[in-house]
């Protein structure tokens, strides 16, 4: 049982999941999923739909790095 995420030539990813015997539809399902999760296609594509500076792109990385600080520090006390 392998699963492979092959390059096809338009740079395009498929992303094969060999369902094993006796393996229900469900488990299977859980593993594409993972799967897909991992390559990171829904996100690009959600980042794609518009296009957001630079600047404010470093603003909202600053802006959560600083929230997830003062959140350490609340549970730390």
């Amino acid at each position: 049982m392998r699963s492979i995420l092959k390059r096809t030539e338009k740079k395009e990813y498929m992303i094969i999941i060999n369902v094993k015997e006796n393996e229900s539809i469900d488990k299977a399902l859980k593993r594409f999923k993972k799967k897909f999760e991992r390559t990171g296609i829904l996100r690009e594509i959600r980042e794609r739909n518009y296009y957001e500076k630079p600047s404010v792109k470093r603003r909202a990385t600053k802006l959560r790095a600083m929230y997830r600080e003062k959140m350490r520090a609340r549970e730390n006390y």
